[in-house]
């Protein structure tokens, strides 16, 4: 890699990590936009290899989403109950 590409690189993720620092998002994306794209023009092939795995990528997130979603409301679900079975058995005992 080129020198001037170091540096672009470099300056770019540095900005960008203290621009999200200060809370200012879409700068600080708009930076590490640029950083990757001074990598994608060194390394094209790998880039186009990680956008080709990319739906594959989404679609395991969205299942990963879905688990913890049906596992929170199951533990909701019998949170609940276990809750109104411990009332009763109290109300047993008085």
């Amino acid at each position: 890699m080129e020198n001037w590409k170091r540096g672009v690189l470099a300056a770019s993720a540095g900005t960008a990590a203290i621009l999200f620092l200060k809370d200012r998002k879409p700068a600080g994306v708009l930076m590490a936009g640029v950083g990757l794209a001074v990598l994608a023009s060194e390394y094209p092939e790998k880039f186009e290899r990680i956008r080709a795995e990319v739906p594959h990528y989404i679609e395991r997130g969205t299942r990963l989403l879905e688990f913890a979603s049906r596992m929170g409301q199951k533990i909701t679900t019998l949170a609940d109950t276990r809750g109104r079975d411990l009332l009763d058995e109290f109300g047993t005992y008085t």
